[in-house]
């Protein structure tokens, strides 16, 4: 599972893969590229940072 999430939804998004996963999340901070093409998965926002399992 991968989420991709704004500063302001990153609770958000850490909350909802240790939910569905059950596994402590791996959080990581998109590059430059990656942000400008990439949006929250929980709003309109650019995205900032990706939060998956293993």
């Amino acid at each position: 599972m991968k989420a991709y999430s704004c500063e302001t939804h990153i609770n958000h998004a850490l909350d909802v893969v240790v939910a569905e996963t059950e596994e402590y999340p791996i959080m990581d901070i998109l590059n430059e590229e990656e942000k400008l093409s990439t949006k929250c998965s929980y709003c309109e926002e650019q995205a900032t940072y990706v939060v998956s399992s293993k």
